[in-house]
């Protein structure tokens, strides 16, 4: 077992108790569709096949269809399908979260987390639990497990310097839509354009973006080095994103069926942090042999620009700020 094993197998016994509901003795059988933005390529989209193998191999009763690169729904309304009840999985994200509970928005700070194992460490503790209770209570979703989607860096169609946010004026980057995302491209000093991954590499191909923000194992996985060139490492997110189901259809499986279902989830996305983490000690390398300028900069003016402009933001001023200390100022 990896350094991760004891924290997410408690996780998932956290995850048991906080969501399993008295069910049926036995097990009926049920189709679970699970919808994400990752291109196929990606570790993301690869774990949940990891998910749907150990689900089915179970043999539950419970069959798995994954859907990778926006192909059911379009990024940014699988949370609505999970809630009308037109989806059972999605990969959402901490953004998602914080559009219908502000409170949270905590999570979608940019420079919030030091390093991968900070964030593992506030998301797998009592911070990540009260967050799961909320979601599962609030919004009717349950979170099966968390992984890591990567680092995120900046990513431009021309190699022009970058040394601080003074240098981005005017760049039109794209961005995820929604407000705090929008929000966080500020903190960069781009100008943000809301647009969704599948649309990303012609975009920058005709140059109706000058660039996007993503973590470099996705930029490779995407082929994104084909249309741009420069990387710069501003390491501005250190994202989880969330193996999430709606809350009526996890109460409707059968006591086995969540069993082998939530413990699917904590190994597939323990699959992804650790060949992510293993692809994002070599990425760069690659990244340079295919052609991309990577620079790596000082990031003490893009941290400043930061901390004024969540400082200053009436959306941040509705976070939880006591967790959002906390997180910051954790060891």
């Amino acid at each position: 077992m990896g350094r991760l094993s004891r924290a997410v197998w408690r996780v998932v016994i956290q995850g048991a108790g906080l969501l399993t509901l008295s069910v049926g003795a036995q097990a009926a059988d049920v189709t679970l569709r699970f919808s994400s933005a990752a291109p196929p390529s990606d570790f993301l989209a690869k774990a949940i096949e990891t998910f749907k193998s150990e689900v089915e191999n179970a043999k539950v009763g419970v069959k798995v269809e994954s859907y990778p690169a926006s192909t059911l729904f379009k990024q940014g309304t699988e949370v609505p399908a999970l809630q009308r009840g037109n989806l059972e999985m999605s990969t959402m994200t901490t953004f998602e979260v914080a559009q219908q509970i502000p409170e949270l928005g905590f999570l979608n700070r940019g420079y919030l987390f030091r390093d991968y194992d900070h964030m593992r460490h506030m998301i797998d503790g009592p911070i990540g639990e009260s967050y799961r209770h909320a979601v599962a209570d609030k919004m009717g979703i349950a979170i099966l497990a968390t992984a890591y989607l990567g680092t995120r860096q900046l990513n431009l169609r021309q190699k022009r310097p970058v040394k601080s946010p003074a240098d981005l004026a005017g760049v039109k980057l794209r961005m995820t839509a929604g407000p705090e995302w929008l929000l966080l491209g500020k903190a960069l000093g781009v100008s943000p354009v809301p647009m969704g991954m599948p649309e990303v590499y012609l975009a920058l191909k005709t140059g109706a973006i000058d660039g996007q923000e993503n973590p470099l194992s996705i930029l490779n996985a995407a082929k994104l080095y084909e249309v741009t060139e420069r990387v710069v490492l501003t390491s501005h997110m250190i994202q989880p994103v969330f193996f999430s189901m709606a809350k009526p259809v996890w109460d409707k499986l059968a006591t086995d069926q969540q069993k082998v279902v939530a413990a699917a989830a904590v190994l597939a996305a323990k699959t992804n942090d650790d060949n992510r983490l293993a692809d994002e000690a070599t990425v760069t390398e690659a990244l340079k042999a295919k052609g991309l300028v990577v620079d790596k900069i000082d990031l003490t003016p893009f941290r400043a620009l930061a901390d004024k402009v969540y400082a200053d933001s009436d959306l941040a001023k509705g976070w939880d700020g006591a967790k959002l200390k906390q997180i910051m100022e954790a060891n």
